[in-house]
Formats: C-alpha cells, structure tokens, sequence
C-alpha cells in the first residue's frame, strides 16, 4: 500500500513538471481596424495589444479616440511610414465656429512618446495687452508661412466677432485684439489662462498653407511618435502580431491560432510559460526515465 501512494505521489509531481498548463495573460485577437483607422504597431485598442507605452491611450466605439488629461480627440488619419497621426478637437475654435476656451493638456509620458509636430501651429486670439506673448515672451510669435495670424480675424467668420471699429475725426479705424502663431511648447508651459488669450486653433502646416487662405487651412493637432524598437519586425514576419502580458508588460509575439505566445516570434524561439522549448523536452525525457526506472523496483 505504501508504495502504491509513492508512486502515485511520484505520478503526479512527473506530469505536473513534465507538462505545464497553458496559461497567457495575453490578449490573443488584436483589432486591426477601428472605423476607416488601420491599427498597428505600436498601437493597440484591445488588453495586451500594440506596445505597453501607450496602453489606454486609445479608445474605439464607431471611430478612433486619442484620449489625454483634457480630453478625447478623434483620430483623422495615421501614417505608419511618417510616424505621425492627426487628431481633432472637437471643442476647438475654427474658421467656422467659436467654442468656449480651454486647454489641450497631455500627460508625461505623452509628451515624450507622441507629441504635437513642429508642423502643427497654435493660434492664440484675442489676447490681452497684458498677455505674456504680446509683452516679454513676443519672441514666441512668429509668422506661419508666410501668413499673419492677423488674417484670421479678417477671414474667418467665427472670428469678426473680436473686429471692433472706433471713430477717428471724420473715419472709422479697425483694430483687432492681438494674436499669436506659436508651437505646442507655448501651450505647454502656460495655460490659457496664464497668455491672457481666450480662444485657439491649431493648423497643420504640411508645405500647402502658403499662398492659401485660412478657410482652406487644415485644422487639427499633427502628432509624432516614436516606435520602441523590441523586436516586433521579427514577429510580423513570422506571420505574428507585436503586443505585450497584461500583467508583466513584457513584450509577446501573439500567434494566430494558438494560445500560446512566444516572446520573439511565432513557429520558434523562446516562449512564455505554457510553451514547448528544447528545454523542455530534454527535462521531459529525463523525467520518464526515471518514472520508468522507478516504476520497475517496486514492483
């Protein structure tokens, strides 16, 4: 009797050792499409998908949603070559329409993962004649392509509103509340609140803004990322898709078909616990022996 419960004690310790269970933390179905938005590297809307920097960045009901500190922008486009992605926002003033003023905020590590471009201009209107970019920080104004953020007061309609006339002797004169062009940095580091300015807009400055009037500008925030580079080239072309554990963050090569996911590529390499390696098979064959060889002297 006794040695029967040593070898099923023994039974059981070899299958528990010889044959893991499969287990992921890992979302093995990663959306590829959100709207008419292609997802990819470094992307991802699903749990364990794209790449861990930017987890909850992104949320998907009928389109793409860019999602920062001060709110959610949908997403116009994405070029996967550029490294760049247009966002709008929804509660920006346009050439067309006048909305309440606020911030454009990111977090951290937003700004140091996917930032808005030197290509995105940020237009500051109606500002006080104290605001810090019409006194000490003027230097931060400049002209974009070779337009006058003046011209916004004059093109577009939503603006006119801040057109105010005053008589002069037997004439009228027009003056406008000062404005500013100026990079992302600006906004950044001084709220709105802080410039004095009570409404922007952003355009893209992509080499056609020169020449062509504000109503026909590209509005909205080009952003530019960087790709962290963790071997995902190598699981793509092993047929795989590049995402990460949801629990320990560490890259995983998510395989179709297979609820195991190596950690380099599909059909090969290392893989996370539940896989089959070289390793693994040598510790298995030594294990049957030696049940075989146990098995034989007790009976």
């Amino acid at each position: 009797m006794r040695k029967l419960f040593i070898f099923f004690s023994f039974l059981y310790t070899v299958t528990t050792l010889t044959f893991p269970p499969l287990t992921t933390s890992a979302s093995t179905s990663c959306r590829t499409l959100c709207g008419n938005i292609p997802i990819s590297y470094p992307f991802g809307i699903d749990v364990g998908c794209g790449s861990p920097q930017f987890k909850a960045m992104f949320n998907c009901s009928t389109d793409l949603y860019f999602t920062t500190p001060s709110g959610s922008y949908k997403v116009q486009s994405i070029d996967y070559e550029k490294n760049t992605m247009v966002i709008f926002d929804p509660a920006m003033s346009t050439c067309s329409i006048l909305q309440p003023h606020h911030d454009f905020k990111m977090s951290d590590i937003q700004n140091a993962l996917i930032r808005p471009s030197y290509d995105t201009v940020f237009a500051l209107l109606n500002c006080s004649n104290d605001s810090p970019v019409h006194n000490r920080y003027r230097n931060l104004c400049f002209n974009a392509a070779g337009h006058s953020c003046d011209e916004l007061y004059s093109s577009c309609a939503s603006f006119r509103i801040f057109n105010t006339t005053t008589p002069s002797g037997n004439s009228t004169v027009h003056t406008t509340p000062y404005c500013c062009f100026t990079s992302y940095d600006t906004v950044r580091v001084m709220s709105m609140n802080i410039l004095d300015c009570s409404h922007y807009t952003t355009a893209i400055d992509n080499g056609k803004m020169r020449g062509v009037a504000p109503l026909d500008w590209s509005y909205g925030i080009e952003l530019s990322y960087a790709v962290p580079e963790i071997g995902c080239d190598r699981c793509r072309k092993s047929g795989g898709t590049c995402g990460f554990d949801a629990e320990t963050e560490i890259f995983l090569c998510q395989c179709p078909g297979s609820n195991n996911n190596p950690t380099r590529e599909c059909g090969g390499g290392m893989t996370n616990q539940g896989g089959f390696t070289s390793t693994n098979i040598n510790h298995t064959t030594i294990l049957l022996i030696m049940f075989m060889y146990f098995v034989y002297s007790i009976l």
